[in-house]
């Protein structure tokens, strides 16, 4: 496993040679620090601490300081242990920055939900309401919490009841990486992640158990004309049109050749 902190952009769309459109998340990920190196033989398993973004000594505790000396830098804004057994050969104090993932690469991305506030019953639980009529007495209530017959009256956990939603950590799992620029900084990844614009990120290897898939090639606008790219796709759309037609004229030519012999059988 291996992973990098960094923070998400927003998102924005990018385009296939084949035409598809592909909906993606930019992620800016800044050269990460290693500050902490955890080994069996001190900690009893194997972890790297990485530091993302660095903040003002003034903002920062006298251990922070202290901490991040250890390792030659300043003070950082995100920190998170990461169980990385395939970065193990780093040490404290080097780099790991975006190109240790590439391009078909899943991933699973850690943050904090956008936070929602309190909220009732309807809402947070996708709750149906009652009837609209006036002697009905039910319209958004919570309903029957515990009955005396089947449970003791006791309210079981994970019960659906008002209170805050959203604002907590989460995981969205497989997401696959479409492109990594090391030299800007920055990932792209296919789909949405938990958070708003300028939310911190953990990004991770999935445990899921296909860890990558073939990449996508993209439309590259740089060093190209527009026309260029253009022409590509439309060669690439044209070659899957004479496939298309090579295969139903084939289907055809076997149905007739088929029709034919039942004649001549006959």
């Amino acid at each position: 496993m291996k992973g990098i902190l960094g923070r998400k952009l927003g998102m924005t769309q990018v385009f296939t040679i084949d035409g598809a459109l592909i909906p993606v998340t930019v992620i800016e990920v800044q050269p990460n620090i290693v500050l902490q190196k955890k080994t069996k033989e001190t900690d009893g398993y194997e972890a790297l601490q990485l530091g993302y973004e660095d903040v003002k000594e003034s903002r920062a505790t006298k251990a922070e300081i202290g901490h991040a000396k250890k390792a030659n830098t300043a003070p950082k804004k995100f920190i998170r242990e990461i169980k990385a057994d395939e970065m193990m050969d780093l040490e404290v104090g080097a780099e790991v920055k975006a190109d240790i993932f590439a391009a078909g690469d899943i991933v699973d991305i850690t943050g904090t939900s956008k936070g929602k506030g309190y909220n009732g019953v309807i809402v947070r639980n996708n709750g149906t309401i009652g009837p609209k009529s006036h002697g009905s007495g039910h319209h958004r209530h919570v309903g029957s919490l515990a009955t005396n017959g089947r449970n003791n009256g006791v309210v079981n956990k994970n019960a659906p009841m008002p209170g805050q939603e959203g604002g907590f950590t989460t995981t969205n799992q497989n997401l696959t990486v479409v492109k990594v620029d090391a030299e800007e900084g920055y990932i792209l990844v296919k789909g949405n992640v938990p958070g708003p614009r300028k939310g911190l990120l953990t990004i991770k290897t999935t445990v899921k158990p296909i860890k990558s898939v073939t990449a996508e090639e993209l439309i590259s606008y740089k060093g190209a004309s527009v026309e260029e790219e253009l022409n590509k796709v439309s060669e690439a759309i044209n070659e899957e049109l004479a496939a298309e037609a090579a295969e139903k004229a084939a289907a055809e030519a076997a149905k007739k050749k088929a029709a034919s012999d039942a004649r001549k059988g006959k």
